[in-house]
């Protein structure tokens, strides 16, 4: 079972809503490629208002995200498409339904 996991909250700036949507849809190919990461979802909660939320088995495969490609491009990407610093929490899950 998945027992770590992380939410992340991100708000665009006004006008890169878009841009915002297509990078975090473009992210995909890279969390399929992450060994370490079960389950990756991008969000939009709102017009501005955007989100990932992803679970990991160990607190490893959940530390190679942070320091993996979607969280350098996201942190390379940040001035220029976020109004604020994405909002990084870390999550202990405490129960999960998966498929399979």
């Amino acid at each position: 079972m998945s027992r770590f996991a992380l939410f992340v909250r991100l708000e665009a700036k006004p006008g890169q809503e878009i841009a915002v949507a297509d990078f975090l849809a473009g992210a995909l190919p890279l969390a399929n490629a992450e060994s370490g990461t079960v389950a990756w979802f991008a969000l939009r909660f709102g017009p501005s208002t955007f989100g990932v939320f992803d679970t990991f088995a160990d607190e490893a495969g959940r530390q190679a995200h942070l320091g993996g490609p979607i969280a350098a491009a996201l942190m390379a990407n940040a001035q220029a498409l976020l109004s604020a610093p994405p909002k990084i929490e870390k999550v202990d899950l405490l129960a999960v339904k998966m498929p399979g």
